[in-house]
């Protein structure tokens, strides 16, 4: 059968072209009697698909895509989806898309969407056709492998597609039914064709140790190993290094300088110096592994790097952004071995106010490590004697606490926000197995460590600043003022006082009033949804939660690569050359890196979730306590406290009444007997369900379990289709992304990385190394 799809769109897109009726286009275009039939078959798909537009006098024509938007189309597990609009965060805005009307795109895409139908009713959705599809989220998919007569299928992880996709003979790459296998997508399904693939790699036997956290790996696209070169490079750089060579380089190494990091850690990027004067002012060193001296531009290192953007940190191994003879060894500021540094050496007065600054290329030897537990043993009695301790260093921590303290409080004079939010650490088995979990610490040690990091960020992008040299900075742009106005609704649904939520100092009040109380969680998690997400840009935006006005990182380039283009630019200005860095090459790597961090995070939660379900899966009827972090008229997303991990009581469950959203107090609220289930709620929650390879946690109610079994809910989705769905017909397997992960605001905290950082690696001789964000 003759393919005449290209020939039309190329007829349609001609710039004399004038629409023509189907009749006339089969003239033109030379089709013969017996082809006809197959001719407006294809005319037709292309009708159906959004290239080709129909006329009220039948004539044919390219689609008008001016009023089109462009967004991220999310599909359902039942074909529909929803396209959310770029710099849209409102669910109300999000455009509803037909299985028929949403072409072969997939989860994750970006797309043209032209809106065909306005909704008739507040409250529901736009509908939309896609258009276009500008950039696929990822050809590749994990799965799991299955049979049927003498073919084979993937059944896709998650909700992305509705049916197993179609990859020919049995066996292929080995697999057997039950295997994780990555599968590569050579035609994406649509709604009246089924999709065809090809099986890439053989993970593993599905539940076997170590192939779920492998497999979200290959999922998210994240590479785990180093091309030949790579490595090379990086042993040419150990064999050239000599501790005893430190041209160029100012003389720190007879300076008392300490570290501190997780018990576990294996890699150490950041080191800390402190002395006061007879003044009373305070001589800072905060002293960062000189990466940029190994890591040349436009090598093969390099190269790597960059892709990469950042190290990933899982549960159970670490995929290191630099190879490990790099960021375990030759730039690692391990104690009593000379390093090469960049210093940031910061002077302050006895109130904490920076009177002075200046960077240097240097070499240290570190005296003493630390963990922070042994640290904050001897900064809490710095004049007691401990084992192993000099007096010397333990006068210095007893120092850096003083002073972290108050460039703390200065910080929280000009307006930071920090938001104290619960975080659970889950514990693993040898098998990767989750065996418990536990609070994670956070306690004046940590935040010593984060008040210094941010004191460097903060004095070298006011270097590059006064200097005028292009950067990367880290940006978290102010929340939008209705964000904010939602957000003192709520608080005051919850009977407090806030009439200014522009007010840094009003949102402070808020935090510090409710600190403590049974609304902390309610508060602080709300707070941290009503601001946006900070990114890497070239652009001088401040960063909001630390009410700073010129940010960027620069203390953990072993592990981003933003820090290590900082670095560059800073070491340029102190040879006296002018920094070179294209500005539009800087918005696209600032681009790139903010996406490959978020890859990193969100493949985190991925992997965490993945194993918690799988640990639920065998507490089905088992009882927890949980916070309610998500309020819709579908139910209630729900936070187990005991562990980690989302689930959804959906709305059917609540037996004892009919309840109805209130929307400006994120409440469900029983018509008749008044019940209200809101926002920051603890509760008692029983699982009920499980699906650990499409990511489901159904809950119920402690107090409202049902008698006997349900039936599947519905969509989440489901509940903003337009009016004229049949809703009866969609059953539930899907939910938003999680909420964010965080302990405090700002996100570039050094508390939480360094606990992660100090994850002992999975056995491997390519893999290690910790992160720390800042």
């Amino acid at each position: 059968m003759a393919d005449f799809s290209e020939q039309v769109l190329r007829l349609v897109a001609a710039p004399d072209y004038r629409p023509i009726t189907l009749k006339a286009m089969s003239r033109r275009l030379s089709v013969g009697t017996d082809d006809y039939p197959a001719f407006r078959d294809q005319v037709k798909r292309l009708v159906k698909q959004g290239k080709l537009d129909v006329h009220k006098d039948r004539t044919l024509s390219r689609p008008d895509h001016s009023d089109a938007i462009v967004g991220i189309f999310r599909r359902s597990s039942r074909g529909f989806g929803f396209v959310r609009p770029h710099q849209s965060g409102d669910r109300s805005e999000q455009i509803y898309v037909s299985p028929d009307s949403a072409g072969d795109a997939s989860s994750g895409d970006e797309v043209v969407v032209k809106v065909v139908k306005r909704p008739k009713q507040p409250g529901m959705n736009a509908e939309g056709r896609i258009v276009q599809i500008l950039a696929r989220a990822s050809g590749l998919f994990v799965g799991t492998y299955q049979e049927s007569g003498r073919s084979g299928y993937v059944a896709i992880d998650g909700t992305t597609f509705n049916d197993p996709i179609y990859v020919g003979d049995p066996g292929a790459k080995g697999a057997k039914p039950g295997d994780k296998v990555a599968l590569e997508i050579v035609r994406y399904p649509t709604a009246d064709r089924e999709g065809e693939g090809v099986i890439t790699e053989l993970i593993g036997p599905r539940g076997a140790p170590g192939v779920d956290t492998l497999s979200v790996i290959r999922a998210f696209n994240i590479p785990d190993t180093f091309d030949a070169g790579v490595l090379e490079e990086a042993r040419e750089q150990a064999r050239r290094f000599s501790e005893d060579d430190i041209t160029g380089r100012e003389d720190f190494r007879e300076i008392l300088t300490v570290t501190i990091d997780p018990a576990t850690a294996r890699d150490f990027d950041d080191a800390i110096s402190l002395s006061r004067d007879e003044r009373g002012y305070w001589s800072l060193g905060v002293h960062i592994a000189d990466v940029s001296h190994f890591v040349r531009g436009s090598t093969e290192l390099d190269r790597s790097a960059r892709d990469r953007g950042t190290s990933v940190y899982l549960p159970d191994r670490v995929i290191p952004m630099l190879p490990e003879v790099l960021s375990n060894s030759l730039a690692s500021l391990q104690a009593g071995h000379v390093r090469y540094t960049v210093s940031a050496l910061m002077e302050f007065d006895a109130d904490g106010i920076l009177t002075g600054k200046r960077f240097a290329r240097s070499a240290i030897r570190v005296d003493r490590r630390f963990s922070y537990e042994q640290a904050m043993a001897v900064m809490n009695a710095p004049r007691a004697e401990h084992e192993g301790v000099p007096g010397p260093v333990a006068a210095m921590l007893g120092r850096m606490l003083e002073l972290a303290k108050i460039l703390r409080r200065r910080r929280m004079a000009r307006g930071g926000l920090e938001l104290s939010l619960p975080e659970v650490e889950i514990e693993l088995g040898p098998d990767g197995a989750v065996q418990g979990a536990h609070l994670a610490v956070n306690d004046e040690s940590h935040q010593v460590i984060e008040d210094f990091m941010i004191a460097a960020n903060e004095a070298v992008a006011s270097f590059l600043k006064e200097h005028h040299a292009p950067a990367l900075r880290r940006v978290h742009a102010d929340p939008e003022p209705h964000k904010l106005d939602q957000f003192a609704e709520f608080a005051r649904s919850l009977g407090l006082s806030l009439e200014l939520p522009q007010s840094r100092f009003e949102l402070q009040r808020i935090l510090r009033e409710t600190r403590g109380t049974p609304e902390e969680y309610a508060v602080h998690f709300g707070l941290l949804r009503s601001m946006k997400q900070a990114v890497y840009t070239p652009e001088h935006e401040g960063h909001y939660a630390l009410a700073s006005e010129d940010y960027c990182h620069f203390t953990s380039p072993i592990r981003r690569y933003p820090d290590l283009q900082v670095h560059r630019q800073v070491l340029a200005i102190l040879a006296g050359k002018k920094p070179k860095a294209h500005i539009d090459e800087l918005f696209a790597l600032g681009e790139h890196c903010t996406r490959t961090a978020r890859r990193a995070e969100a493949a985190e939660r991925e992997v965490i979730r993945v194993k918690l379900l799988t640990y639920l899966k065998e507490k089905v009827g088992s009882a927890y306590h949980a916070i309610v972090v998500g309020v819709e008229d579908f139910g209630l997303f729900c936070r187990l406290v005991e562990f980690p991990v989302e689930g959804l009581v959906h709305v059917t469950s609540l037996a004892d009444d009919y309840y109805y959203l209130e929307g400006d107090t994120h409440t469900l609220v029983g018509r008749s007997t008044g019940r209200r289930h809101r926002l920051g709620d603890r509760i008692g929650v029983v699982v009920s369900h499980v699906d650990v390879d499409r990511r489901v946690l159904d809950l119920v109610l402690e107090d409202s379990r049902p008698a006997g079994g349900r039936g599947p809910a519905p969509s989440p989705e489901e509940e903003h289709l337009p009016p004229q769905r049949n809703r009866a017909s969609l059953d539930r397997r899907s939910r938003p992304s999680a909420p964010p992960a965080a302990k405090s605001v700002p996100r570039d905290g050094a508390a939480r990385e360094k606990r992660k950082a100090g994850r002992k690696a999975k056995p491997s001789p390519r893999k290690g190394g910790k992160k720390k964000k800042r």
